[in-house]
């Protein structure tokens, strides 16, 4: 099964923590190689990004989001309609 979850890449850096948007094997580990980017997060500075259209596409294919990705997206989607 595919999750839409959050990568890390590189080195850890102190306070400078930031993420990839992917869509990966649910089994596989974090830091693995992941099926398609769909954006980026960085909490350090509330910068959320996605492309939604590709993230509506990979979850009518069967992708599920991880509740961090689901609750980013639901507080996006509030934030634009209201």
């Amino acid at each position: 099964m595919l999750k839409i979850r959050l990568f890390k890449p590189g080195k850890n850096i102190k306070n400078k923590t930031h993420y990839k948007i992917v869509v990966i094997e649910e089994k596989k580990a974090r830091d693995s190689r992941y099926v398609v980017e769909l954006g980026y997060y960085d909490p350090a500075h509330d910068l959320f990004k996605m492309d939604t259209a590709k993230y509506d596409e990979w979850y009518k294919k069967g992708a599920r989001p991880s509740q961090t990705i689901a609750s980013l997206v639901k507080k996006a989607k509030k934030a634009i309609t209201v």
